[in-house]
């Protein structure tokens, strides 16, 4: 699992980037529940918010480790950024792998400079674990060679600051085989954003609901053939969950090098409590599922590399993101009372790792994918 001298350099420049531009600015915008955009520019400026965008649209096309590597090392400074910076990544995916040549070149040249922000609209208030239950439909209007959207979108990460939304609806509302993809301009007429969700963590990231009451965009802004938006999505989540494992990672280590800190630094009987029994057991512990967590997670990103591997995406976001929220709780537990309150950064790893095991698909929905594949498989090596 060694890295490239390139993907070292990559690591290192968002290291230096974090601790100078994220880490003053992160308390504030979790308090405050505001994104910090001026971060954003920065992220746009160092090239990561064209990560997944071919070289000819300006883009840096950075293989799946590298693109594991930024993900990983964003969310050391803020989940919520780094969320933010994924689900941007994923729609530019959409647009790069399913839109026309048109749309590439008219979407992504400015996603590359980080705007507009992307969004990626697939759940729904009574749709989230089965995506082929959603109710919103793009009917098509042959006389106006335009698509009539109607329907609502839940949990939208970017929903208020996008400004371009890959939209998954059914060209009919009662036939759960005809989910497309669309892509559709925010400032489409009919297209309301809701209510901002306040929430647990991620609180600096603006999650809402997007209504689309009569929104039309022309037919030629359908970026898969009718009913292949559900294996479209499938896809681009499988890289997705490859970056939820590696901020899951980004997280649990920057909780694990607060706790080694803060337990060299506290004393009690007369010793740093780091030399009790106790707590080293409670860092190796920490350690181990940092390391076999990213370990899981850099094995998903080659693997996905030569192709769509959804056990290998399941099983790293999976591990990774509980263990995120085991090493964030013993974290707070190692700073005692220190760490239930806000002066310590502990406190936020803990209610931002939680999300983790929820969102792009949860502990339970990635459990079954694996399942599955290793019946399918027979458990083989």
């Amino acid at each position: 699992m060694e890295l490239s001298d390139e993907q070292e350099l990559v690591r290192e420049s968002i290291r230096e980037f974090v601790a100078e531009e994220v880490t003053p600015v992160v308390d504030e915008a979790d308090e405050n529940q505001e994104f910090p955009e001026e971060v954003w520019d920065g992220l746009a400026e160092l090239g990561l918010t064209g990560l997944t965008v071919p070289e000819e649209y300006g883009g840096f096309d950075a293989d799946r480790l590298t693109y594991s590597i930024a993900n990983e090392e964003v969310a050391y400074g803020d989940l919520s950024l780094a969320t933010a910076l994924s689900v941007h990544c994923m729609a530019a995916s959409c647009i790069r792998e399913f839109g026309s040549e048109q749309h590439r070149e008219e979407w992504l040249p400015q996603m590359v400079d980080g705007r507009p922000v992307g969004a990626f609209a697939l759940s729904e208030p009574e749709a989230g674990s089965n995506p082929a239950e959603m109710s919103t439909q793009a009917r098509l209007d042959e006389e106006n060679g335009e698509y009539v959207i109607n329907g609502k979108k839940q949990w939208i990460t970017n929903g208020k600051r996008a400004g371009v939304v890959i939209l998954f609806a059914k060209t009919d509302r009662d036939d759960p085989d005809t989910v497309t993809q669309f892509l559709v301009p925010k400032d489409a007429e009919g297209l309301e954003v809701g209510k901002k969700e306040d929430k647990l963590g991620l609180r600096a990231s603006d999650t809402t609901t997007l209504i689309f009451d009569d929104v039309r965009i022309p037919e030629e802004n359908r970026l898969t053939e009718v009913g292949r938006g559900l294996k479209a999505a499938f896809s681009i989540l499988t890289v997705g969950r490859i970056a939820i494992a590696s901020q899951a990672v980004g997280l649990a280590q920057a909780a694990l090098d607060d706790a080694v800190a803060y337990s060299e630094q506290r004393e009690q009987f007369g010793q740093p409590i780091a030399d009790h029994q106790t707590i080293g057991h409670k860092l190796a512990d920490m350690q181990t599922k940092v390391q076999a967590s990213r370990l899981l997670a850099r094995d998903a990103a080659r693997k996905n590399e030569d192709g769509v591997d959804p056990m290998a995406a399941s099983m790293a976001k999976y591990f990774a993101s509980e263990a995120a929220v085991e090493v964030a709780n013993e974290a707070v537990q190692i700073h005692g009372g220190y760490g239930y309150t806000t002066d310590f950064d502990v406190e936020r790893y803990y209610r931002d790792a939680k999300i983790t095991t929820i969102y792009e698909g949860t502990t339970e929905i990635q459990k079954e994918i694996i399942a599955r594949h290793v019946r399918e498989s027979g458990g083989s090596r």
